[in-house]
């Protein structure tokens, strides 16, 4: 028969497993096939109904309450199915093997029961590792597999379309598991879990969702399933060593027992530790024995929620009866779990298809039978009803007593509700509900993310915080990298007579004041990061996570945060480019125009201008001091228009509308002749430098070589930038730095922000820093990804920045900030100029009011003389004059004295006899004024009317002595003058 097996296709283990297989069974199968034949023919006789031969496997041994929950609610559905349908055509006919825990058994009893018997389907088997056997049987021989109780993810990934899982997957409680180590906030938990199939089958899934919640998984321990107190206290013994504190349980409920009972036994069920199980532990807590709970006091599980409905109760009490009959054996108080929930439906759901597929039922279902009763795996037949019968268990779907029934397209039972549970006093209370859809709550259907109130282990009031630095295990390692440049940040020394090793450093120092404002000890040991022969190791990127923690000057920058946690930054951020300095050459010979922009310089001048044309336009008809020759006009115009800004001018003002205008020009020019005063001065007082690198782009534009700190991600970060490796010249610390400037190699240097002010403040005098180029978060400590250190260790840091200590650890590492000023390219922005966006409101109020003013003017002389306006008859010439006559007579107005303002009152008489005398043909003395010299050419050509010359000499002596006689009585009366005046004339 060997010979046989092995000469079938696959690999040669399969060979050997049919082999174990067939020799197994040939002792089972002889005693069991009497019965069950027996039982077939006396329920074929019945013509009424059709009798479908269903397999059970399962582990009955009275300590399993899995088989002997899940055996008897499939005998009642069995019985309760057909009490309710009593015009069902099938009947379903169990056969029942017991696997006794043993995978080979397990699948001898499915060939027996396939061969054999000849079961249309199987329920069972128990267990995942038994499934994974029995389901490529149910493939080759078309009879569906339907295990409830069955629950490793592994099995999906089998994919046949024989197998239905009844029951839920573990990998759905694992998102309940990992809401819950979230709304904690723990950052850290360990898998506890049985070293089987069973077991191994949910770790892959929880340690996704647990990283999916940024919770790290540091350690799994693997029990086995044959391990002794000792192993197992021996286990526990070295996750007590550990950080973590927060372990979950995926154990069969008989291991789990002696695990917790061990775990009380060591104090790991005290204060500080958190316990979660999964729901193959949670649905027994009900039937295990008293002192198995008293020792789970604090622990939490999630198991699947059933709803309480009317048909469940009834149901459960039906089941306590019956259970209690059949096996008075159990001293136990056995209560119905999820498994015999399932069990019964998964019943019924067959039920219900084998009678869809009632007419395909015959008396010879299976194919390609032996004749012998051997069992080898090569006589097994072929199920013609197992197509259909899988078809039809896919698409079956009812509301049973575990919920709602349905397959999913991958044979796998749709996911439902889980209850999260707290184990206190003599069972377990429900503190909350989780949902894929909803996530947890505290009743179903809430909004809050919140559980109940929960007891912890050793009964305290606070949640843990899931990890603790053992006082028992080893000390933190902390590493510090040995690097040579840049020492007043991390500095590590040995000494050769005592080989001790001195860390020292400005981040050392916050490290250790960081550590003190823990709320808690934690003790570490500095271990250096070098090479064996104490050299650097090498950039901070490659450390190795032999490390709880690196101290060191590390940049916290993206894509190293892939890989590690960082803690907050204590220092400032960013990369900025250092470059020499130069005076910014502003004492010259013209200096003293850079305090103004140049549009402010025009604009001002402009308005000087146009404010002495408005003061002008007021003031001329009204005040003698606007009058006069144009040239002394134009003259005395600019002369008060820019004196007033020095407030030097003389000439009197009189128009109420000029002394407005001129009152707000003043505003203007105070202002503006104030700020150029403290601009000039702080421009000729005040050090200003300037770079000699304006920008980045200026270096990648001319080729220039840089300069960057060696071992730095400064490097990469400028060949992104555009910079060629051969223009790029690496430096080591400050020193170094300066002599390459010095030296000429490079003009412009990059690094971090830290390190360019611990170089200004040896240097601040020569160099400056421009504003920052790449943003960086600045210094911190690094931690392994997922470490549940790095939240109280940003706390802290904000406790140490925030406070006085944080000062008193920069002084002492980089001296006071006072020692140098501060040199950044802001002291040199646009060079302190002021410009015409200052001022610009203030030329707007100035001209809107000068404006306004000249309007108001121009308005009111043109409707006072608007009939030189009127187009009205000449009367010497009898025609209109034209419009720009007109506009001439008014300009000739505008020119003259306006004799009704009060400015010239004294010489109003004077003024009104000069009219007089002009209507006699003679010149008044203020026409005289204005003409000064009279001269008479005796060869004119002389108009008719004027007479002779002798008479128009004789007029002009005689108007000449009337002049004479004026001005010596000017307040003599008019007509005794013009008397006076045409004696002298007939005299003469």
């Amino acid at each position: 028969m060997k010979p046989r097996i092995c000469r079938r296709r696959g690999p040669r283990n399969q060979c050997w497993l049919r082999f174990c297989i067939t020799a197994v069974c040939c002792a089972a199968v002889i005693s069991n096939m009497t019965a069950v034949e027996g039982q077939s023919t006396g329920s074929s006789s019945n013509n009424a109904t059709v009798v479908v031969n269903i397999g059970v496997i399962l582990d009955l041994n009275r300590t399993d309450f899995v088989g002997q929950v899940g055996l008897s609610c499939v005998e009642m559905a069995v019985s309760e199915f057909y009490d309710s349908h009593p015009d069902y055509t099938t009947r379903l006919a169990i056969a029942t093997r017991d696997s006794q825990r043993d995978v080979v058994l397990a699948a001898a009893s499915a060939l027996d029961l396939i061969k054999n018997v000849q079961v249309q389907a199987i329920l069972g088997p128990e267990t995942s590792m038994q499934a994974n056997f029995l389901i490529p049987l149910g493939e080759k021989a078309q009879v569906p597999i339907i295990s409830f109780s069955a629950s490793s993810p592994t099995l999906a990934s089998i994919r046949s379309p024989y197998f239905f899982r009844a029951t839920q997957k573990d990998s759905t409680q694992v998102n309940a598991i990992a809401a819950i180590v979230k709304a904690f906030g723990w950052r850290q938990a360990v898998p506890v879990y049985i070293d089987n199939a069973f077991g191994q089958g949910i770790v892959p899934s929880l340690v996704d969702s647990l990283d999916a919640v940024d919770a790290r998984v540091p350690y799994r321990s693997a029990i086995s399933p044959s391990a002794t107190d000792d192993q197992i206290g021996q286990e526990l013994y070295k996750l007590m060593t550990m950080q973590t504190r927060v372990f979950v349980v995926h154990v069969s409920p008989h291991l789990a027992a002696r695990l917790f009972a061990k775990a009380k036994e060591v104090g790991m069920m005290s204060a500080g530790y958190v316990w979660i199980v999964t729901d193959g532990i949670t649905d027994f807590l009900s039937s295990v024995d008293p002192s198995v709970l008293k020792s789970m006091q604090g622990v939490l599980g999630v198991k699947p929620h059933v709803p309480q409905t009317k048909e469940v109760i009834d149901f459960r009490a039906r089941w306590k009866r019956k259970f209690r009959q059949d096996h008075p054996e159990i001293l136990l108080d056995a209560d119905l779990n999820s498994y015999g929930l399932w069990a019964y439906d998964a019943t019924v759901a067959l039920a219900m298809a084998v009678e869809k597929t009632a007419d395909d039922n015959d008396d010879n279902i299976f194919s390609n039978v032996s004749d012998s009763s051997s069992t080898d795996l090569e006589s097994i037949g072929v199920s013609s009803n197992g197509p259909n019968l899988a078809r039809e268990l896919s698409r079956t779907s009812f509301a049973g007593l575990s919920g709602d029934f349905a397959m999913e397209e991958d044979g796998e039972l749709r996911a439902s509700a889980y209850e999260v549970v707290n184990v206190n006093g003599n069972g377990a209370r429900v503190v909350g509900f989780w949902t894929r859809g909803e996530g947890l709550a505290r009743e179903r259907g809430s909004s809050r993310a919140k559980l109940g109130t929960v007891i912890w282990p050793g009964d305290p009031g606070a949640v843990p915080r899931g990890f603790e630095i053992p006082t028992s295990g080893k000390k933190l390692r902390i590493g510090v990298p040995v690097k040579s440049g840049f020492s007043e940040f991390v500095s590590v020394t040995t000494d050769l007579e005592t080989n001790k090793t001195s860390v020292i450093g400005y981040s050392i120092d916050i490290f250790e004041a960081v550590v003190q404002a823990l709320p808690y000890a934690l003790p570490f040991e500095y271990v250096p990061y070098a090479k064996p022969n104490g050299e650097s190791a090498g950039t901070y990127d490659a450390w190795e996570q032999n490390f709880e923690c690196m101290i060191a000057d590390t940049t916290v920058i993206a894509n190293r945060s892939n890989y590690v946690d960082f803690t907050l930054p204590y220092t400032e951020s960013g990369v900025s480019m250092l470059v020499p300095v130069k005076p910014n050459g502003s004492k010259n010979a013209w200096s003293f125009l850079k305090p103004l922009t140049w549009d402010l310089w025009v604009t001002t001048f402009l308005f000087f201008l146009f404010i002495g044309f408005v003061v002008w336009a007021l003031e001329h008809r009204i005040s003698k001091d606007f009058r006069g020759p144009p040239s002394h006009q134009v003259g005395t115009s600019l002369w008060f228009s820019f004196s007033t800004m020095v407030f030097a001018h003389r000439e009197n003002v009189v128009s109420n509308l000029a002394r407005t205008v001129v009152i707000i020009w003043c505003l203007v020019v105070l202002i503006i002749t104030q700020s150029y005063t403290a601009s000039f001065t702080s421009l000729l007082t005040v050090q200003r430098l300037q770079p000699t690198v304006a920008d980045m782009n200026e270096l990648l534009r001319k080729g220039d070589f840089v300069g960057y700190q060696d071992v730095s991600f400064v490097f990469g970060l400028l060949k992104r930038l555009g910079f060629r490796d051969d223009r790029l010249v690496p430096y080591k610390n400050s020193e170094h730095c300066n002599s390459l400037f010095n030296q000429g190699k490079i003009v412009a240097a990059f690094d971090e922000v830290p390190y360019i002010k611990l170089f200004l403040a040896k240097h601040c005098s020569k160099y400056m820093m421009t504003d920052p180029t790449y943003k960086a978060d600045g210094f911190g400590f690094v931690f392994p990804k997922g470490s549940p250190l790095v939240a109280d260790i940003s706390r802290a840091i904000l406790n140490v920045t925030e406070g006085d200590k944080m000062t008193k650890i920069e002084e002492a590492w980089f001296g006071k900030k006072d020692r140098c000023p501060e040199s950044t390219t802001s002291t040199v922005s646009s060079g302190g100029q002021l410009g015409l966006n200052s001022f610009w409101s203030l030329f707007m109020i100035a001209g809107v009011a000068a404006v306004s003013a000249l309007c108001i003017f121009t308005v009111q002389f043109v409707y006072e003389y608007r009939k030189l306006m009127s187009p009205q008859v000449d009367d010497d010439s009898q025609s209109k004059p034209s419009f720009w006559g007109r506009l001439l007579n008014l300009l000739k107005t505008f020119d003259n004295k306006d004799l009704e303002c009060h400015t010239f009152r004294g010489d109003r008489v004077g003024d009104q006899n000069e009219v007089r005398l002009a209507s006699l043909n003679v010149m008044s003395p203020s026409m005289y004024s204005v003409h000064t010299e009279f001269p008479v050419d005796s060869t004119q050509t002389l108009s008719p009317s004027m007479g002779s010359s002798s008479e128009l000499h004789d007029n002009t002596i005689a108007q000449e002595v009337a002049i004479i006689s004026i001005d010596l009585h000017p307040d003599s009366d008019g007509e005794g003058l013009v008397a006076t005046a045409n004696d002298e004339i007939t005299r003469h």
